[in-house]
């Protein structure tokens, strides 16, 4: 008997776009596309090129931390979190309608902060709604999940919440200079945003798969995040409230901590491949940020000077953007079902990113001494643009099409 069939033949069906098949794919590029856009912007607004509404000191923090880094954060969390969990994956429509606003909404704080400061308000409003929307859904992911051990997953939403509160600070602050009204929020914004949020999400990610990607078994200590937590919660408190001595200890002695429990875990750095290697040095770039960026603090106090937030650009770009060339590498090949492994241009990859280091640092000591060396500022942003525009143009096919790398 001939059977028929509702089933459209293969040839018919329609094809998935591969570019939007999974989160991590379209939150990349476009973290990239922000990273260049924001700097330039940034650049601008800071030399008086262009006239933004809104500081550009305060323009550069909140683009770095909810437009670019938080697309990482985005892509990475949706593509992961429900296997640290085990629990269902975020739904198609969840990530592509997030992905969507979120685009929009990003590049109209772009625009609003050059033209508009209504446009601006409802942009962050937006994206301050979208990060609702992502930290209920994970928090779901977190309460279903079948595992038997969310410890990392419950201080991945506890980092996630601080993020929505300054998000939300930075939501306030924006309209509260608006009106000029007599309130100094940009610390409280600052402080639970980059070291609450951005590196301590990092920091619980970076402990728990180094690690496993190493094939490392170790035993950590007890109480490793909370305690990690409570000191970076104790940094921010005195952030806010100025109590710079204070803060130079609490940097001096987390550093150590995290520095003696990395080094008890042996890593075989040397004997890695090149994509271990680059996160093992990303992963010691944490302490030493936070040891030299005490000292440069104790600098500052001492000879009554200004390294222009070294302390916080060592941790950015020596911590933060090294976990992103190693984990974002990674992640891109690994799910495009390619070895993720780091050859020789990639490698160059993270070479650069300690260089882009290199002229920051410059920049931040020239201008603390009043050296004459303005050029250190333009070659740092420089490089940063090189650095992402060539991440882009090298993985960005992979992401998008899924071309094999050679």
């Amino acid at each position: 008997m001939q059977k028929f069939t509702t089933q459209p033949p293969e040839q018919f069906k329609p094809k998935e776009n591969y570019f939007l098949s999974q989160p991590h794919q379209p939150f990349f590029i476009f973290g990239v596309v922000w990273a260049i856009v924001s700097m330039v912007i940034f650049m601008l607004g800071f030399k008086g090129v262009i006239s933004l509404v809104i500081s550009p000191i305060y323009f550069h923090g909140y683009s770095l931390i909810f437009i670019v880094f938080s697309q990482f954060f985005l892509g990475f969390l949706l593509t992961t979190f429900p296997r640290f969990c085990a629990s269902m994956n975020a739904s198609r429509n969840f990530y592509l309608r997030t992905f969507i606003l979120y685009e929009i909404s990003a590049l109209g704080v772009i625009i609003g902060a050059c033209l508009s400061e209504k446009l601006l308000f409802v942009s962050v409003a937006i994206l301050v709604a979208l990060h609702v929307g992502v930290l209920y859904q994970l928090y779901i992911m977190f309460k279903h999940g079948k595992s038997h051990i969310k410890k990392d997953p419950f201080w991945i939403i506890v980092a996630y919440g601080f993020g929505l509160f300054a998000h939300g600070m930075f939501a306030i602050g924006f309209m509260i200079d608006a009106y000029t009204i007599p309130f100094y929020w940009y610390d409280i914004a600052y402080a639970s945003g980059f070291y609450m949020y951005a590196i301590f999400l990092t920091c619980v990610i970076a402990l728990r798969m180094i690690p496993f990607f190493s094939h490392v078994q170790i035993h950590k200590i007890p109480k490793l995040l909370p305690i990690v937590f409570t000191l970076f919660f104790l940094k921010s408190l005195t952030i806010v409230m100025t109590f710079e001595w204070t803060e130079i200890v609490i940097d001096i002695v987390l550093g150590l901590f995290l520095l003696k429990e990395i080094l008890r875990w042996e890593l075989p750095v040397m004997s890695s491949p090149a994509i271990l290697r680059i996160l093992h040095l990303a992963l010691y770039w944490l302490p030493v940020g936070l040891i030299v960026g005490a000292f440069s603090k104790a600098g500052e106090l001492y000879f009554d000077i200004s390294f222009t937030s070294l302390d916080a650009h060592i941790l950015a770009l020596g911590f933060l953007n090294t976990i992103f060339i190693g984990f974002g590498t990674r992640v891109t090949l690994g799910h495009a079902s390619q070895p993720p492994r780091a050859n020789r241009f990639t490698v160059g990859l993270f070479v650069l990113t300690q260089i882009v280091l290199i002229a920051r640092i410059l920049y931040s000591i020239t201008s603390g001494f009043s050296i004459n060396a303005s050029w250190t500022f333009d070659l740092s942003i420089s490089l940063w643009l090189v650095l992402f525009s060539v991440w882009g143009a090298y993985y960005g096919p992979v992401l998008i099409s899924g071309k094999k790398i050679v």
